[in-house]
Order: structure tokens, then C-alpha cells, then sequence
């Protein structure tokens, strides 16, 4: 199996930007509970333009990032890892178990209560802490599992957008729709008559986020889809139009893009009350949805898709490696506190109580999963000098 130089790259950058997005959300922290906290926060709501600093931040900036997420998933099924029919259906069914089990539980311990709206929170995983976390791993964890915890994100996510279009969304608009649709047939048209220069997808592709938000839509799926319209090539020697954008978009993503997002979206104020919160229905109910639903849902999933051969494990893996992707998709941190702020929209003090769990359980799931894959290749580095 050949692993394709621009996902080694993708990881080494994502790597290398890690320790600075842990950072950010450290300073983001400090800055919340400090007498900076009110000017910090004020400074997010500025409105610029038509919306608020933080909206260009979440829906406007992430976007790239899921345009880069994207161009990397469609060139892995086109002629890379995912390209394997078995290969590319387990992230599918795993992401589908990571939905599920997390929902499940929260609604157990929520049913019937003022919190039972909030289902949707445990869903979701965060693409660039997850990511940035087991890229921190180098060698020690196969790329096929960073690329399973890539493709399993992507599919995540898109799952958790889906979901709060149906259940979260006071309305859908159907002329925005429409419009969206109307542009994906101008970016298809453009990819059937391999028209290859960049502008002429980036420009209807910034019409696309505008509709898209305008939609009821979360806007940052316009970047997965501007992504699956930018065309390859049939040449091994001649550099793709995807595979420039890629190269383009590297640096600006993990160095800009994600430590300013964590800079942004960490910015909780603690207060007194929150550590009690996490000792009830609810706090059980995002905890454990995180930390344990995603893990037993993911590897649950998957391993009945292999029982049944509809999927293989990622090449060079072994399940202990996936029991660690699947602590890794617990950190749901930005669309669960997303999600968290759709659900609870009147109540502060419970979207309060909904980040702090979030931040616990994604941080709780982090180091778990870390320090698992770590153990692991520890283990098999020792038995192999023996």
C-alpha cells in the first residue's frame, strides 16, 4: 500500500501546529476568566461587515479548513487510502455508531427533562483538536488510523450539520436552497469541462458559503462541497489542480486558521456551580456521551461492517489503535458547543453548564486517546527490540 505524499504532509504540518493550538486554548481560558474576559468577548460580537467577528471566524474562516479537510478525503478515495470499497465504508459506519450510541445515552439520562432537546450534543467530533492531537503522535500511529479518524470526522461532522438542519433549524429556505443547488450544477459543469483554473471554482464557491448560510444550513459543508467539484488528473507527473490547492491551503489552515477558531471558541467563563453541574443527568449525559458513547459506538460499528465484510480494518492497524481513534472523536468541542447554543437558546446559565462539559469531556477524551495510542506503540517498539 502506497501512502500519498500530501496526507503525510497534511499530518507532519498538523503535527508541527498541534503544540500551537493547545496553546490558544490555554490563552483563550486565561483571557475569559480575567479582567479581559468582558473586552475579549465584546471583541468577538463586533459586528464587521454584515456579522459579528465570531461568525466569520466559525462559518467563514472553518470553511477553508473544510475545503482542505475535503480536497484530502476526495483525493484518498480517488487514488489513495480510501480508494478500497471495504477502506472507504468503515469511517461510514463508524461515524454512523458515533452518532448513535452518544445520542442514545444523553437521552437516557435526559428523557423527559428540560435538557432532553440537547440529544444532538455528544454527536459530533471536533476535526481540528482530534486531528491535531494524533498528528502530535508522528510515527507511532499508522496513517491509515489518522486517516480512518480523518474521513470518520469528515462524515461526523457532515452528520451532525444534517441533523441540526432537521432538528435544529426554526426554518430551511427553500429559494436559498435552491440557489446552493444551482451553483453545485455550475461547479459540476465547470469539473465535466475540466476547466482547471482555481478562480473560476473559488468564485462561485464564495457564492455557495453565502447561500449556504442564508439557508438555515451550517455554511461550513459549502467548503466539503466546493471540494468534491476541483478537478484531478489522470497523470502521475503533472501536479493536479486539487493537488495545488491543497499545497496552497496548508499553511494558512493550520497555522492561521485553527489556533485563531481555538482562540475564539474556548473563550468560557467559569463560574461557580459549574463543577456540581457535571455530577447530574446532564452533565452525565454530554460526559459520557462523549467519552465512552463515541469509543463503544465507533468500535461497535465497525467491527460488526468487518464481521459482515463490508469493510476491512485500515491497513497496519490493530484494534487497540481504533479503541484510541475512538477516544480521539470524543472531543466534540466546537459543533457540540454549537449544537449546546441551538438547543438551550433562551437558557445561558444551562449553554454555561452544556460548555463546561463539553470542555471536560473533549479534554477528558483527548488525553485518554493520546495516551492510549502512545502506550500502545510504546509497547509494540519494546516487544519489537526484544
Amino acid at each position: 500500500m502506497i501512502i500519498t505524499n500530501y496526507f503525510k504532509k497534511f499530518f507532519q504540518i498538523a503535527q508541527s501546529s498541534g503544540n500551537l493550538l493547545i496553546i490558544c486554548v490555554i490563552l483563550s481560558l486565561m483571557i475569559a476568566n480575567s479582567s479581559l474576559g468582558s473586552s475579549f468577548q465584546e471583541l468577538l460580537d463586533y459586528q464587521l461587515g454584515s456579522y459579528s467577528i465570531s461568525l466569520w471566524i466559525n462559518d467563514g474562516l472553518m470553511t477553508i479548513f473544510f475545503l482542505l479537510v475535503g480536497l484530502e478525503i476526495k483525493r484518498e478515495i480517488l487514488e489513495g487510502e480510501l480508494s478500497s470499497f471495504k477502506n472507504a465504508t468503515l469511517p461510514i459506519f463508524a461515524a454512523l455508531g458515533g452518532m448513535l450510541v452518544p445520542a442514545a445515552i444523553f437521552y437516557f439520562f435526559n428523557q423527559g427533562s428540560k435538557y432532553e432537546n440537547g440529544w444532538g450534543i455528544p454527536m459530533a467530533t471536533d476535526i481540528a483538536f482530534s486531528l491535531a492531537i494524533i498528528s502530535m503522535l508522528g510515527k507511532r500511529v499508522p496513517v491509515s488510523v489518522k486517516i480512518f479518524l480523518t474521513a470518520l470526522a469528515i462524515v461526523d461532522d457532515l452528520g451532525a450539520i444534517v441533523v441540526i438542519a432537521i432538528f435544529y433549524t426554526e426554518k430551511l429556505e427553500t429559494n436559498y436552497l435552491l440557489l446552493c443547488g444551482l451553483v453545485m450544477l455550475i461547479l459540476v459543469a465547470l469539473n465535466f469541462f475540466k476547466v482547471k483554473r482555481h478562480i473560476f471554482y473559488l468564485i462561485p464557491g464564495v457564492f455557495l458559503w453565502y447561500f449556504m448560510h442564508h439557508s438555515g444550513i451550517h455554511a461550513t459543508i459549502a467548503g466539503v462541497l466546493l471540494a468534491f467539484t476541483i478537478p484531478t488528473n489522470d497523470s502521475d507527473t503533472e501536479i493536479s489542480p486539487l493537488e495545488k490547492l491543497e499545497e496552497k491551503l496548508h499553511t494558512p489552515v493550520n497555522y492561521f486558521i485553527m489556533p485563531i477558531f481555538a482562540l475564539a471558541n474556548t473563550n468560557i467563563k467559569f463560574h461557580d456551580g459549574m463543577v456540581d453541574g457535571l455530577f447530574t443527568n446532564f452533565g452525565y449525559g454530554i460526559i459520557l456521551g462523549l467519552v465512552l458513547g463515541k469509543v463503544i459506538g465507533i468500535n461497535l460499528f465497525s467491527f460488526i461492517a468487518i464481521k459482515l465484510n463490508l469493510s476491512d480494518l485500515p491497513n497496519n492497524s490493530k484494534w487497540s489503535q481504533m479503541i484510541g481513534a475512538g477516544l480521539l472523536a470524543g472531543i466534540g468541542f466546537t459543533m457540540s458547543i454549537f449544537i449546546a447554543l441551538l438547543s438551550y437558546k433562551n437558557d445561558i446559565e444551562i449553554q454555561d453548564e452544556a460548555k463546561f462539559a463539553i470542555l471536560v469531556a473533549s479534554a477528558l477524551s483527548g488525553f485518554m486517546g493520546y495516551f492510549l495510542l502512545k502506550a500502545i506503540s510504546d509497547k509494540y517498539d519494546s516487544l519489537e527490540h526484544d
